[in-house]
């Protein structure tokens, strides 16, 4: 490369066009997945105080969102469910009629077009707020890829579009992509959550899904935020196991897992933007010490250009929006 003043960089910096022209990252809404929080009842739309901008949405107005979500140009929603009833095993998450199956039935009937991924889980729906069935106080691996696998068989059977494990049991994979094979459903894609760390930045997921635990920690199932090498491991045993889609989450402090992730391997990696690290940017923009839309547009791209194809995020709307009104 020429030295300067042959060289000089800031030629190519120099007009909004030219910047334009030579940009290396181009933050896109087909990336984009939208998490939604649907509840029972009628006429609900709660604002989840923690995470302004987002809802529990109740199943008839549902259609709505969905429309909404549908013109700005998103491709995909992820759905978590408050159950009617909570309990120690979890059996709204695999009922024929659960929240999240009620709410993939119509939202295929009102936008068949959108890609409905369903989260395959228990803590919302378990009265201990673990993500399986519980051995005294110890989360039984075994017998909760049992439960983990009859809720994605139900979400399929439902018209899911795709199913997305989260518990971190291991095996969650092999066992669901055994039971949707049986089933019929060999087509339906598995997302898997493969290197998901026991994250503070959690928090307020946990009051928008009612799934803090009763008591102790999710740290004998979730990844150590310590450790990179392991997250390789798990990404590999999850494509091992049958993963479609592979997945490091959160996505901010966990820039370097995804780096090394996509260097890695071939599949399509998605990052998930997760409750913490959005709440984080609307307290700081309303207390008017960050400009929300340039912070934000900076930090998707930042997660793309560390090597994600999909982004997860509750900004996806907004930042939809501010793309589609930018061009």
């Amino acid at each position: 490369m020429a030295e300067f003043p042959d060289t000089r960089l800031r030629r190519l910096r120099e007009l909004p066009a030219m910047r334009s022209l030579v940009r290396e990252t181009r933050l896109s809404t087909s990336s984009f997945v939208y998490p939604l929080f649907i509840t029972h009842g009628s006429g609900i739309k709660k604002p989840i105080e923690p995470m302004p901008g987002c809802y529990h949405i109740s199943l008839d107005l549902l259609a709505e969102e969905i429309q909404e979500i549908s013109d700005l140009g998103i491709p995909s929603v992820l759905l978590f469910g408050l159950p009617q009833e909570k309990d120690s095993i979890g059996s709204e998450a695999y009922d024929a009629e659960g929240i999240i199956q009620e709410a993939i039935r119509l939202i295929k009937k009102t936008a068949p077009e959108l890609l409905v991924i369903g989260d395959v889980c228990l803590c919302e729906y378990t009265d201990h707020g673990h993500c399986g069935i519980l051995s005294g106080t110890t989360v039984d691996n075994d017998q909760t890829l049992e439960l983990l696998s009859k809720t994605a068989q139900a979400q399929a059977q439902a018209g899911v579009d795709m199913v997305a494990p989260s518990a971190m049991m291991d095996g969650q994979v092999r066992a669901i992509r055994k039971t949707l094979d049986i089933s019929g459903f060999e087509n339906t894609p598995i997302m898997g959550y493969a290197a998901k760390y026991a994250s503070s930045f959690y928090g307020p997921f946990r009051i928008a899904a009612d799934s803090t635990p009763q008591f102790g920690d999710r740290r004998s199932y979730q990844m150590d935020p310590s450790n990179s090498r392991m997250a390789m491991l798990e990404i590999e045993s999850d494509i091992a196991e049958g993963a479609d889609i592979i997945m490091v989450k959160p996505a901010l402090a966990y820039m370097d897992v995804i780096r090394q992730a996509r260097e890695r391997f071939d599949l399509p990696l998605a990052a998930y933007n997760v409750s913490g690290e959005y709440s984080l940017v609307k307290a700081a923009s309303q207390m008017g010490w960050v400009d929300e839309k340039p912070i934000t547009l900076e930090l998707l791209t930042a997660i793309q250009r560390a090597g994600a194809d999909i982004i997860i995020s509750y900004h996806a709307k907004e930042v939809a929006a501010w793309l589609k009104n930018d061009h």
